[in-house]
């Protein structure tokens, strides 16, 4: 067994040790390191959140195109509010919105 003197032993432990500090920095900052592995389970949370948060409103459209499909009366009153529809020989009063005193003062 070869005898190694103090000064060789420590530069060997050096060595290692150096070693040791670059294969562990690569491996938590490098490509694929754990780093970069926090980021992508970070972004894969956001992923499914934004994912969960589409399918509920895909489930509230879903749910208000069946309403206007099965509901007449539903159907009639959106047409109403969101497309200004009316009846045949209906008449529509528009009233402005304010300060009513003004109108009376004139």
């Amino acid at each position: 067994m070869p005898h190694f003197k103090k000064s060789h032993y420590l530069s060997y432990i050096s060595i290692l040790s150096f070693v040791a500090l670059l294969l562990l920095a690569w491996v938590s900052f490098g490509k694929h390191g754990l780093l970069d592995l926090y980021k992508m389970r970070k972004e894969e949370e956001r992923c499914l959140a934004i994912v969960d948060d589409l399918k509920e409103k895909n489930r509230l459209l879903t749910a208000e195109i069946r309403r206007l499909r099965e509901d007449p009366r539903y159907f009639e009153s959106v047409a109403r509010k969101e497309l200004g529809l009316v009846r045949e020989n209906e008449i529509i009063y528009r009233f402005r919105q304010g300060n009513h005193s003004d109108t009376l003062n004139r």
